[in-house]
């Protein structure tokens, strides 16, 4: 995958990169990101050497027919991990577990802190869930990432993506073994997520917002769908 699709991309969209050292050559780490575009977890492990593992939604590799397997066998190759998101608190714990088994096996472990994609390409609130409890368990070293402009290639409703030059800022190592095995303290966990999500908004410069992803998705749509009821014309009362 790394000959082909991203041979491809470097060759098409000529993303830039600084920090490159800071990955270790070898060796376990995670490496924490912002969220911009789906291509994320397409762009960083193209620039680098490494192979880098991220989780996937388990429906990427379950859906029928040629098209389907296809999709399956992608994402496959360029190292997802499927995951099945709608089991709740089971679900975060199997991603959690994905994680850990990819850190003890010595390779790099892509996650994306604020749980899904910014809506509107600011920075928010990360969950202190997966990460923190990865680092926590494991002692792996956290390293910084800032995705730059990968939203811009493929806004939602577009179908040809726009060649430009994304970037990637990659930061230093965060070391958090000091608070190795204090996984399940919740003070811990919100503190360690806190330094990370200040170190991925220096990197990226975006603007920081203290609430989660989520919930800003859901504020958006709940204004949209306000906005089109208060459009709609109003329906005269039937005569008796």
């Amino acid at each position: 995958m790394k000959m082909s699709v991203g041979a491809g991309l470097k060759v098409a969209f000529r993303p830039w990169v600084e920090g490159r050292e800071h990955v270790p050559v070898e060796g376990p780490a995670i490496l924490a990101s912002n969220h911009l575009s789906f291509s994320d977890s397409f762009f960083l492990p193209a620039v680098l050497d490494r192979k880098v593992t991220f989780i996937a939604k388990a429906e990427y590799f379950t859906s029928p027919g040629i098209k389907g397997r296809l999709t399956a066998a992608f994402f496959k190759g360029v190292g997802q991990l499927p995951v099945d998101r709608s089991g709740g608190r089971a679900a975060g714990e199997a991603a959690i577990r994905s994680g850990i088994a990819v850190i003890e096996r010595g390779e790099l472990f892509g996650i994306y802190p604020e749980g899904t994609r910014s809506p509107d390409g600011r920075l928010y609130r990360g969950k202190p869930g997966g990460l923190a409890r990865i680092a926590l368990a494991t002692g792996a070293p956290v390293i910084p990432v800032a995705m730059i402009d990968t939203e811009k290639i493929q806004p939602p409703g577009k179908v040809v993506p726009k060649l430009m030059r994304p970037g990637i800022r990659i930061g230093e190592p965060l070391d958090f073994s000091r608070y190795q095995g204090m996984d399940e303290d919740r003070f811990i966990l919100r503190s360690v997520t806190d330094q990370v999500m200040y170190a991925i908004m220096k990197l990226s410069g975006q603007e920081y917002v203290d609430i989660y992803a989520t919930v800003a998705k859901r504020m958006l749509a709940e204004a949209a769908k306000g906005q089109s009821a208060e459009e709609r014309p109003e329906q005269k009362e039937p005569k008796e």
